[in-house]
């Protein structure tokens, strides 16, 4: 004969499932990324020894001032992420969570997203230099431009690619740096064409930037609000959509003429 439970008891009973429910899911792997800032690297200087653009063919010019690309850090395709990671990362300033899938939508093992990136960042390269040269109106045919820059993958970093060749090759075209002698950082693809595309994790980038003493960072105009989210202090946003609207803005940041795009 089975006896008749007390409420409590049956509230009791009725909960162990869900509580055995939760406890699974805060140890079971979730499909999620946790990325924070990672490095910055000045195109206009070395990595690792090795200058990251290297231009033959013609007279290049001594620059001041630097140009850093920028650049999240996001545990590993087989990391496992857990309820306690997400939430951790979800109420941290410095961390975000993000669809792995939008982190690592290239495959499922290490290597095939390795591949993926750097073929990524060779293509990237390439745009780069194809949109530097033409807005230069100089010839690809006798100009050669190397771009190196070891551990990093994905598109990114195309801006800042062109940017940095121009300003060895061209300054900001009356003899000053296109820097202005500042610190400057950003993100953005690039087209052959010049145009500026969108990329991820901007707000953890801004960070990464003012951490390594930029003041100014360049953002894909569509990503203005990410940007301002979680902005440092003491750093400059400028909107951009393409190569000779960000080197505009540059040239009128230095000399004071003309307008500097805002968010």
């Amino acid at each position: 004969m089975l006896s008749r439970l007390t409420r409590p008891q049956t509230v009791a009973v009725c909960a162990l499932p869900v509580v055995a429910l939760l406890a699974t899911a805060a140890f079971a792997p979730l499909p999620f990324a946790v990325a924070q800032p990672g490095l910055t690297a000045n195109v206009l200087g070395a990595n690792k020894g090795d200058p990251i653009i290297t231009i033959t063919g013609t007279k290049t010019r001594e620059t001041r001032g630097e140009l850093r690309m920028t650049t999240i850090e996001a545990t590993g395709p087989d990391t496992h992420v857990n309820l306690g990671d997400v939430l951790d990362g979800w109420f941290r300033s410095d961390q975000a969570v993000m669809p792995r899938d939008s982190v690592y939508p290239s495959g499922n093992s290490t290597k095939e997203i390795e591949e993926h990136n750097a073929a990524e960042m060779r293509k990237s390269q390439d745009a780069a230099t194809d949109a530097a040269l033409k807005y230069l109106d100089e010839d690809s045919g006798k100009i050669k431009v190397s771009l190196k820059l070891a551990d990093v993958g994905g598109p990114s970093a195309g801006l800042l690619f062109s940017l940095g060749v121009v300003d060895k090759l061209d300054g900001d075209g009356k003899g000053g740096d296109l820097t202005g002698g500042r610190t400057i950082a950003g993100t953005g693809t690039i087209d052959a064409d010049g145009t500026v595309g969108a990329v991820g994790g901007v707000a953890l980038k801004t960070q990464a930037a003012r951490r390594d003493g930029a003041t100014v960072f360049l953002v894909p105009r569509a990503e203005c609000s990410d940007a301002t989210s979680e902005l440092p202090k003491g750093l400059r946003l400028i909107p951009v959509t393409s190569l000779k609207g960000t080197v505009e803005a540059l040239v009128a940041l230095e000399t004071g003429r003309g307008k500097v795009p805002s968010c």
